[in-house]
């Protein structure tokens, strides 16, 4: 990794104590922090120093207390919870303030950045409308001149057409185009400090660059201090100038980017650091080598899945839309393939159409050998029985009202596998398979953790002994950590029940751990597929080396990116 040009002093580190290195310079100075909801404390003792014009990064799991601390900073925590300490900004303590002085501060003195656009922005009004709310902050009283500082500052964010932003509603936007209206609404008081919570986790990987790159281009154009909250320590050790890792509410490491980066001393910190694929991609070669064995021997085998020359149009306010548009590919038996690309690539619809939910306008699609297309509802049946999908979302892909139980039972009811004993005995084998213990067969959903209800929706596709799984974005909604243990799950299963995926996800780094090999796909087009050490060490396609590009700091190098070659299509991933 590079090292950071612009580095704040190191935080000394005290166990359980604040970590504290007084500066004149300091905007924002948190000591002692502790929050409460009722006799639950969350954070406890925490302290550090954020600089004018510096960057800081709250790092750690779901429930580490780095959301808490921002809300806290922010005046913003539920009226059950309670902040005790000190947080002073721009030298006043405001965690006495009374809520009637804190109020001017907020949006105007210190901005905000929330996590998911969809849920910020009020879908049956225009984004004009709410900017102009926005837009009081300003205390200009002329509304013509509000208008033109929203649309000045919706271009200074990269949005290419700020009067059609200003015109459309939420649904009409990406959700790039969302989080840049986000932070456009939040700079335009101009703040001293931004606190941004984690802006990138719902975007594609090109996407979350230039939404970074934004936030760095900001902080810097317009002198804002940046309060970064993260779970992934690649973004964290690319954009800030230190670091404070957080665990159950405790502060575990704190200190420049390049000494807690390069030398965590924590265990905790030091985990972290070998659970971001970007910084091991090698973390799971010992899994993966049955695959490649299969790959390097598997030459003129009939694959285990093979798409051919597949396209599928839809009609969109009467105008045709190509989604998918030849792309052929083939996954031996016992490997992982990998569709890659930003949304609205066809990744989503070349998934839907192998699992039968759509049918394709041409081409061909077989499992095992087995002709896809033409086959009876209930032919179809019998190949689903052996192709299962796993869903990206486990928040919302498990019925609540269900106990676990029931949710991984219920393939096999339907397909009136065994007797009741022999279910109940399939169900209690499938949980063991993904690490779950029997005392959560009686749990509901609501009740499990991420990571848990994740291992509930592969045992449910693991409980009719399956010989190919689909997992569309299987690991996108947890933590860094969760998703290293789900990652070691898939791919022990696969090294010992010979399992086929595909795996489709936008994160590059994530696919170099886990695939075998990988299909690029823009604009429903597969640009360049093969091994996935071929593709990442040596990508050919300009498309191929801007994805790349995108992958935090600290993944390999790219080998080649500078000046591709000429363009690099295999149809056939096999290798002899």
């Amino acid at each position: 990794m590079v090292t950071q040009d612009r580095l704040t002093a190191a935080l000394l580190r005290r166990p359980e104590a604040s970590i504290l290195t007084p500066q004149p310079t300091s905007l924002l100075r948190v000591d002692g922090l502790s929050v409460s909801y009722g006799a639950n404390e969350v954070v406890r003792n925490v302290g550090f120093e954020l600089g004018r014009g510096k960057s800081l990064a709250l790092i750690g799991e779901s429930g580490s207390g780095k959301s808490t601390i921002a809300r806290a900073v922010l005046r913003l925590l539920p009226s059950r919870g309670l902040a005790t300490g000190q947080v002073e900004f721009g030298g006043q303590e405001i965690l006495s303030l009374p809520e009637r002085q804190f109020r001017p501060l907020r949006g105007r003195a210190i901005g905000f950045v929330p996590q998911d656009p969809g849920n910020s922005l009020n879908p049956v009004r225009t984004i004009g409308a709410q900017a102009l709310e926005a837009a009081v902050l300003l205390d200009e009283p002329n509304k013509a001149i509000r208008k033109e500082r929203i649309l000045e500052v919706f271009a200074q964010v990269g949005l290419d057409h700020p009067q059609r932003a200003c015109d459309s509603y939420p649904h009409q936007l990406s959700g790039g185009m969302l989080q840049r209206v986000l932070i456009g609404l939040a700079v335009l008081p101009r703040p001293s400090l931004l606190v941004a919570d984690e802006p990138t986790s719902a975007l594609d990987v090109t996407i979350q660059k230039r939404i970074l790159d934004l936030l760095t281009k900001l902080q810097h154009e317009l002198d804002i201090s940046l309060l970064l909250i993260t779970h992934d320590l690649a973004i964290a050790a690319e954009r800030a100038d230190s670091l404070v890792v957080l665990k159950d509410g405790v502060i575990q490491e704190a200190g420049s980017t390049a000494a807690v980066f390069s030398s965590p001393t924590s265990a905790y910190a030091r985990k972290l650091h070998a659970d971001v694929p970007a910084l091991n991609p090698n973390r799971y070669a010992r899994l993966r080598d049955p695959g490649f064995r299969l790959l390097k021997t598997g030459a003129g085998k009939v694959p285990k899945i093979e798409i051919s020359a597949v396209t599928k149009t839809f009609s969109v306010d009467g105008r045709a839309i190509t989604a998918v548009d030849g792309v052929s590919f083939s996954v031996p038996a016992g490997t992982t393939h990998a569709l890659v690309g930003e949304s609205g690539s066809g990744k989503t619809t070349t998934i839907r159409l192998l699992l039968g939910l759509d049918q394709p306008d041409s081409g061909k699609i077989s499992v095992a050998g087995e002709l896809l297309a033409g086959r009876s509802q209930e032919s179809l049946r019998a190949v689903w029985r052996q192709l299962q999908f796993v869903y990206q979302n486990p928040f919302t892909s498990l019925d609540p009202t269900w106990t676990v139980e029931k949710l991984v039972r219920e393939p096999l009811d339907r397909f009136k596998i065994g007797t009741r004993e022999q279910r109940t005995e399939r169900v209690r084998e499938a949980l063991a398979n993904v690490g779950l213990a029997e005392h959560l067969l009686s749990r509901r959903p609501e009740a499990l953790s991420g990571g848990q209800r994740q291992r509930v929706a592969i045992a449910r596709a693991l409980v009719l002994k399956p010989d190919v799984i689909v997992l569309d974005e299987p690991t996108s909604a947890l933590d860094v950590s969760v998703q290293a243990d789900i990652v070691e799950v898939l791919l022990s299963l696969q090294a010992n029940l010979g399992l086929t995926y595909i795996f489709v996800s936008h994160d590059l780094a994530l696919v170099r751990q886990l695939a075998h090999s990988v299909s690029v796909m823009h604009r429903g087009r597969v640009v360049e597929q093969g091994l996935v050490s071929d593709i990442f060490d040596n990508p050919q396609q300009p498309y191929t080396v801007s994805l790349l590009k995108s992958i935090p700091s600290g993944a390999a190098p790219i080998s080649g990116a500078s000046q591709p070659q000429p363009r690099r299509i295999v149809n056939q991933v096999q290798i002899a």
